[in-house]
């Protein structure tokens, strides 16, 4: 398996590497103008991290208090005052600075130990796990410094989420080497990626373990499903399951991929068709079986915190599909309206992808958003137009858009099932643009597409416009970043 991963990522092609590094540099500048735990939940997956590094056991406790030395740190570095108040900047005075170092300074080698972490407590251990490395090997040091290299090894997952975004283009557009590029710097240098990727967040690596299978999946539709094919889209769906919770959103579409890819192989041999389904789905679902094996022998919800996180025992289903819909969509005629007032596509989703930053206290001024629509519409026409002028090739591949379509739809219910656990006590508890990047694959199609559409002879002026217009995005939400916390 190494080695094949190896002759893959060799086979890269010199402009995926390019979008690779891109995005892990930008990452990088995230990291560094973010101020320590100024990331939403940043501190709670910190707090995972240092339970399972000090102790090898996993937090047990929800609530929001917690290790000491992490609250010491908070309050040295005036986070309540700052979080949420964007009136308050970061550290303002030379004295409250050298208060930090002194407090941060008293941590090293401190460790009260503490299983809360807060709403990082349900979520599977791999992350973690793997920014144990970075912690472990900065124990000796004040608490800013251990996270300092947590966030640094987090980029890394930017880097694997754009070149597999690229790679996923290369499979779906194999006509237009151009728009490859197009799509994969565009998301390489898209801000939201950056600023979680930047942080401690198991997130950044789910956007990273969703791209790979997006590639999978249209690598199986385009070359075949072959039993090492199997075993790699069994593997990622596996790492995806024990990476975080939202990763189940995307399964269905992944079952049904390999539903379909199976038939595919089942005109020539149906015993081949059905070990490599089998293979890929028992590889894929066997993290997720020992789980609810272990939760049975527990007493416990056999979904665990995934049971919880679907609302599965609050109101009717109907209701919480209507809540779903009108997350994204304007209600139906004859529907309850539970957005009254609000046109979510615009104002949560829209708005917060433009710009919504710490913690969620971070954004621009009003006419911006505004002002984004222009170009958002243009992107969508050029989209449109390409999208009908591919039409043909479009039915021809209609089985494989159907699962493209059933992963975007397992995610999106995933965020508002979750939403319609909290309502209507809040309107949209997870309406933050963050937790549709699982899709960025897809996203970097559209904004390739979006080129295409300008034509062959405007299609490169227009891909290049687009990936500036991406690059001037990033930048001024840096600015506002560096404004918001250090002006």
């Amino acid at each position: 398996m190494r080695a094949r991963a190896a002759r893959l990522l060799g086979r890269a092609p010199k402009a995926a590497w390019l979008c690779a590094a891109i995005a892990c540099i930008n990452a990088v500048s995230w990291s560094i103008l973010t101020p320590a735990f100024q990331v939403p939940d940043e501190p709670d997956h910190f707090a995972y991290v240092k339970q399972l590094a000090e102790t090898g056991t996993r937090p047990t406790s929800s609530i929001s208090h917690l290790a000491p030395e992490i609250e010491w740190t908070l309050r040295a570095d005036e986070h309540y005052q700052v979080r949420q108040q964007p009136q308050h900047t970061a550290l303002a005075s030379e004295a409250l600075q050298e208060q930090f170092k002194a407090v941060t300074s008293a941590t090293v080698g401190v460790s009260h130990g503490s299983p809360t972490a807060g709403v990082a407590t349900g979520q599977p251990p791999l992350y973690y796990a793997l920014e144990a490395v970075p912690y472990l090997l900065t124990r000796h040091s004040p608490i800013p410094d251990r996270l300092a290299l947590m966030r640094l090894c987090s980029t890394l997952f930017a880097a694997i989420t754009a070149m597999f975004v690229f790679m996923f283009i290369r499979e779906a557009l194999p006509a237009e080497p151009w728009a490859w590029t197009v799509g994969g710097l565009a998301v390489a240098v898209a801000p939201l990626l950056g600023f979680v990727s930047g942080a401690v967040n198991p997130e950044g690596m789910l956007y990273a373990v969703a791209a790979v299978t997006f590639y999978l999946l249209a690598r199986a539709f385009r070359r075949g499903l072959t039993t090492r094919l199997a075993v790699t889209i069994g593997v990622t769906v596996g790492i995806g399951l024990v990476t975080k919770l939202n990763y189940a959103g995307l399964l269905p579409g992944i079952l049904l991929g390999l539903a379909i890819a199976s038939v595919r192989v089942a005109r020539t041999s149906r015993t081949a068709a059905l070990w490599r389904f089998a293979v890929a789905v028992g590889i894929g679902l066997s993290p997720a079986g020992l789980v609810v094996l272990a939760n049975a022998f527990a007493r416990e919800p056999l979904l665990g915190a995934f049971h919880g996180a679907l609302a599965l025992d609050k109101g009717s289903l109907l209701d919480e599909l209507n809540y779903a819909w009108q997350l994204y969509l304007p209600h139906l005629p004859g529907t309850v309206d539970d957005f009254p007032g609000l046109f979510p596509a615009r104002q949560i989703w829209f708005n917060g992808y433009v710009g919504l930053y710490g913690w969620l206290d971070t954004t621009f001024p009003l006419w911006v958003y505004n002002f984004a629509l222009l170009p958002a519409v243009a992107i969508a026409l050029l989209c449109a137009r390409a999208l009908f002028e591919s039409r043909a090739a479009l039915r021809s591949r209609l089985a494989e858009l159907v699962v493209y379509a059933t992963m975007s739809a397992g995610v999106l219910w995933m965020i508002g099932a979750a939403s319609y656990g909290y309502f209507p006590g809040v309107d949209a508890y997870f309406s933050e643009v963050r937790y549709f990047l699982p899709m960025l694959a897809l996203f970097g199609v559209l904004l390739a597409l979006a080129a295409r559409g300008a034509g062959r002879r405007w299609g490169p002026v227009a891909g290049a416009l687009i990936v500036m217009l991406f690059l001037a995005h990033d930048l001024f939400s840096q600015a506002l970043e560096i404004g918001r916390y250090y002006g």
